[in-house]
């Protein structure tokens, strides 16, 4: 009994008043890894999410309380999507008392490709994340996806007697979502479309072969390959802002050649 009233009395220090008159725009809790159900399509898969949660601190409030965020968490239940997300979100900030916050979560996921020309299936892995943001009492969501395509030098082709330098390239959308029915595999064929040749983990010779000259007859600078990412975003009017990076690894150099296309 002792215990329990001795409990009751424990000070809530983060509740107390703070006199230094000073707002914290984002506080909270960082790079936490947490098991999540993702949802991919119609299935859901299982993954490991790294977290990031914070909320503004009014001037006024001393503290937050981080033990909060982490029991946010713990009491996720169902497959998270985009639109689950946004509606989490508010549930969030509810849970910490606060009108503003963020939440972002990185995670890998897997789609199941067919190779170009045997068909034989395999699963593909790519770097996904969301991000939910409350501001001045609007809520907006992003996706962010990174996609590993193939590219071609289209000097390199147009120079040499035969053949061409290639590499492998990262493509990397940030895409605010105005329509949450724009999932994850849509995100990945804009950018698997606009190189030179998408990849495959699994593949025959047959799909060595095909995927070579695909490359060859479809060459792409750097330059080439975010506009026409940004091309099929500015096509989408599912889409709000956007950036798109790409990164091409490059095969005849010891630094990457690097493009960024931003709509705000």
């Amino acid at each position: 009994m002792n215990q329990v009233t001795s409990a009751l009395h424990i000070p809530d220090t983060q509740s107390e008043r703070d006199e230094r008159h000073l707002v914290i725009q984002r506080v909270g809790v960082k790079d936490v890894r947490y098991p999540l159900q993702l949802k991919v399509g119609r299935e859901s898969q299982g993954t490991v999410g790294q977290w990031t949660l914070d909320v503004l601190l009014p001037a006024e409030k001393k503290g937050t309380h981080m033990s909060r965020f982490v029991a946010w968490l713990d009491a996720l239940s169902e497959p998270l999507d985009a639109a689950g997300l946004h509606a989490l979100h508010h549930q969030m900030l509810g849970k910490l008392e606060a009108q503003e916050g963020r939440i972002e979560v990185a995670f890998a996921f897997f789609l199941r490709k067919r190779a170009p020309v045997s068909g034989i299936s395999s699963l593909l892995d790519y770097q996904g994340r969301l991000i939910s943001e409350t501001r001045s009492g609007q809520t907006r969501v992003w996706a962010e996806v990174a996609v590993p395509v193939k590219s071609l030098c289209p000097c390199s082709k147009e120079i040499s007697d035969y053949g061409a330098h290639n590499q492998r390239s990262l493509v990397t959308i940030r895409a605010e979502l105005k329509d949450f029915s724009l999932g994850w595999q849509e995100l990945v064929r804009f950018a698997e479309e606009s190189a030179s040749s998408e990849i495959w983990p699994l593949l025959k010779r047959t799909d060595e072969k095909w995927i070579t000259e695909h490359a060859y007859e479809n060459p792409k600078f750097v330059e080439d390959l975010v506009r026409d990412v940004a091309l099929r975003l500015n096509a989408e009017p599912r889409v709000g802002a956007y950036a798109v990076d790409v990164e091409n690894f490059e095969s005849i150099h010891n630094h990457s050649a690097y493009a960024r296309i931003e709509r705000a």
